[in-house]
C-alpha cells in the first residue's frame, strides 16, 4: 500500500512538472525593451513598452517601436514598424499586431506584408492562425510567387504546403496570360491552379479557356479540364468535352467524352468521344461515333460519319510565286464504314476525301450514292459541290446508275464513267461512256403504264429525266437495242450483268448514318475499266455526230441531227 501510494505522488509530480513546463512555453515574453511604465487609470494590467520591444512565443519573434502587454492575457498590441518572425522561413510586417498567445493567433493590420520564401503575401487585414499554420485575410489582398501574381476579396495561405486558397474576383496575372475566377486553389511551389469554379484563362488574341473543374499549371502552360470545359481560339476553332488535356506551348489538345470541335470559320463541326487537335496546322481527327456536320448552308445541314474522321488545313500558293498569294483550304478524310447524308444526296463508302478549295468530295472502296430515286455506283466517286448544294457526281470503273420504278422493273445505265447532272437537287441527267449499257422501261402515250423493256449496248449513251422518270436518251450510231413487251422479257434479261440493289444501306434521316447495317455484295466478275478497250472503242465514243434518239412515252428509235 506504501508503494502503491508513492507511485502516485510521483505521478502527480510529474504532470505537474510537465503542466508547468507546457504553461511556460505558452507564455509570452517581453525580452527587451528601451522603456517601460504603467497606466492603471487608462490602460489596467498593461506594461506601457518602447523603443525596440522584443517578445518571445515559443518559436516566434516579435518586434515593435512600441506596445502594450498584457502578461496576464498572455497577449500584447504592437505599433510601428511591426515585424514578425516565425523560424527562418516567415516573415510579416505591418503596422499594427495584436496577438493572442492562448489563441496562437496573430492580427496583422494596416501595410500587411507576409514573407515565405519567394512568396509575398500583401494585404491591409492579415490573421495569422498559428496552430494551423494558415494566414488568411478578408478585405482583398495579393499573392506575388516567382511567376505569378494572384488577387481577391478573400484568401488563405498554408505556408508548410505552399497552397493558397482564394475566392471573390480572384484574378491570376501572368506575363503571358490572365486567369479569372470566383474560387481557386494555388500552390505557390508547383505553380498549379486547381480550378473549382467558373473560370476564364485568357490569351490575348490567342486563345481564351473556359473551365468549372480541373487543374491549370501555369509553369508549362498544360491543362487538365472536366466537365464541359471550352477551348476556343481567336482564328474561329473551338474545343469542347467531358475531359480535356490542352497544351497551349506546343499547341495540341487532346479530348475524351462527347466532344466536339467547332469551326465557326469553315462552318463545320467535329463529334466523337475521342480526339485530338494540332494548333500549327490545323489538324485534328475523331473517333469512337465520329460525326461532322457542315453547317455552312443554315438550310441543308451535311453529315458525314466513319470510324475516324480527319481534319486538317492545307496551305498552298494561288498565283505564282513572286505575285501569289499564300491560302488555305479545309480538307476532311474520313477512313472505314463511312456514311453520308445530305437531303440531295447520301451515300456509303469505306474512306472519303473533301476538300473545300475545289468542293469536291471523292468516295472510294465500293462507293453507293442515292439522289432521289436514284442509285449511283462505281470505283471511285467524285461529287463536286456548287454554292454549297450538290452540282454533278463523276463515277469511274465499273459505273452504274440504277432508278427503281416499281418492285420489280429497275432502270439501269452502266459503263465504264459516268457523269450524273443533278439540278435543283434532283436528277437531270446522265452521262455513260465506254461499253455503256442500258435498260430502262418505256410508258404508253399519255400514259402511266409501261409497254415494254428496252435494253441496249452502246459506247456512249446520254440520259435525259424530268419529273425523276427517264424522258430520253441519246445513244451512238453505233448502238444495238432490243424493245421487250413486258410478257417476253427472257429470264435474266431485265438485269444488267454489274446490276446490284443497296437500298437497305441507305441513311434515310441524319441519325441513320450511325447505323451499320451490312454491305450489300456487288456482282461477282471483274469490272468495268475506267478506260477504253482499244483506240477503236474510244472512236466510237466520241460518234455523236449523229444519234438515234430514244423517246420514253413512245419507245420508238428516232434520229436527231446534233
Amino acid at each position: 500500500m506504501v508503494r502503491v501510494l508513492k507511485y502516485i505522488v510521483c505521478f502527480c509530480t510529474l504532470t505537474m512538472i510537465v503542466q508547468a513546463q507546457e504553461k511556460k512555453q505558452d507564455m509570452v515574453y517581453l525580452l527587451h525593451s528601451n522603456t517601460l511604465s504603467f497606466d492603471e487609470a487608462r490602460l489596467p494590467d498593461a506594461q506601457i513598452l518602447r523603443g525596440n520591444v522584443i517578445f518571445r512565443h515559443d518559436s516566434a519573434l516579435m518586434y515593435c517601436d512600441s506596445a502594450y502587454f498584457f502578461d496576464k492575457a498572455n497577449s500584447l498590441h504592437a505599433f510601428s514598424n511591426v515585424r514578425f518572425v516565425q523560424g527562418d522561413t516567415l516573415f510579416g510586417y505591418g503596422d499594427a499586431l495584436y496577438y493572442d498567445g492562448n489563441a496562437k493567433i496573430a492580427r496583422m493590420r494596416k501595410h500587411v506584408k507576409l514573407v515565405h520564401y519567394s512568396t509575398v503575401l500583401t494585404t491591409d487585414s492579415l490573421n495569422y492562425d498559428r496552430n494551423r499554420d494558415l494566414a488568411y485575410y478578408f478585405t482583398g489582398g495579393k499573392i506575388v510567387d516567382s511567376l505569378n501574381t494572384l488577387t481577391s476579396v478573400w484568401g488563405q495561405y498554408h505556408p508548410p504546403t505552399n497552397q493558397a486558397v482564394f475566392r471573390r474576383d480572384v484574378d491570376l496575372v501572368n506575363e503571358k496570360f490572365t486567369l479569372s475566377s470566383d474560387t481557386l486553389k494555388y500552390n505557390t511551389q508547383t505553380h498549379i491552379a486547381d480550378i473549382v469554379g467558373p473560370t476564364t484563362i485568357v490569351y490575348e488574341q490567342e486563345t481564351t479557356i473556359l473551365s468549372t473543374s480541373g487543374q491549370y499549371n501555369t509553369e508549362n502552360e498544360q491543362s487538365q479540364l472536366f466537365q464541359r470545359s471550352q477551348v476556343i481560339h481567336e482564328d474561329g476553332k473551338q474545343m469542347t468535352g467531358d475531359t480535356i488535356f490542352y497544351d497551349k506551348q506546343i499547341g495540341f489538345g487532346r479530348v475524351w467524352g462527347n466532344f466536339e470541335m467547332r469551326d465557326t470559320v469553315q462552318q463545320a463541326t467535329l463529334y466523337g468521344n475521342y480526339g485530338e487537335m494540332y494548333e500549327e496546322d490545323g489538324r485534328g481527327f475523331a473517333t469512337d461515333s465520329a460525326l461532322m456536320v457542315d453547317w455552312s448552308d443554315p438550310e441543308d445541314y451535311g453529315y458525314i460519319h466513319a470510324d475516324t474522321l480527319f481534319t486538317e488545313d492545307v496551305h498552298y500558293l494561288l498565283g505564282d510565286s513572286a505575285t501569289g498569294k499564300d491560302t488555305t483550304y479545309r480538307q476532311v478524310r474520313a477512313h472505314h464504314n463511312v456514311r453520308v447524308y445530305r437531303s440531295d444526296v447520301q451515300a456509303v463508302c469505306d474512306s472519303m476525301v473533301y476538300n473545300n478549295r475545289d468542293s469536291i468530295m471523292t468516295l472510294y472502296h465500293d462507293p453507293v450514292c442515292w439522289n432521289e430515286n436514284n442509285q449511283i455506283s462505281a470505283d471511285v466517286i467524285d461529287i463536286y459541290m456548287l454554292n454549297g448544294a450538290v452540282d454533278h457526281a463523276h463515277g469511274t470503273g465499273a459505273a452504274l446508275v440504277v432508278k427503281q420504278e416499281t418492285d420489280d422493273y429497275f432502270d439501269q445505265l452502266s459503263g465504264k464513267e459516268m457523269t450524273a447532272y443533278i439540278i435543283d437537287r434532283v436528277l437531270r441527267q446522265v452521262d455513260v461512256s465506254g461499253n455503256a449499257e442500258t435498260i430502262f422501261y418505256p410508258k404508253e402515250d399519255n400514259s402511266d403504264d409501261y409497254f415494254g423493256m428496252n435494253r441496249t449496248k452502246s459506247s456512249y449513251v446520254n440520259i435525259f429525266f424530268t419529273e425523276e422518270h427517264v424522258d430520253h436518251a441519246l445513244f451512238t450510231t453505233e448502238t444495238i437495242g432490243t424493245i421487250y413487251p413486258l410478257d417476253q422479257v427472257p429470264a435474266g434479261q431485265d438485269r444488267l450483268s454489274s446490276f446490284f440493289w443497296a437500298t437497305v444501306e441507305r441513311p434515310l434521316v441524319p441519325g441513320d448514318v450511325f447505323n451499320h447495317p451490312e454491305r450489300t455484295p456487288r456482282p461477282v466478275g471483274a469490272p468495268i475499266s475506267a478506260t477504253a478497250d482499244s483506240e477503236q472503242d474510244e472512236e466510237k465514243s466520241d460518234e455523236k455526230v449523229q444519234q438515234p434518239v430514244i423517246n420514253r412515252s413512245a419507245g420508238k428509235v428516232k434520229r436527231k441531227q446534233q
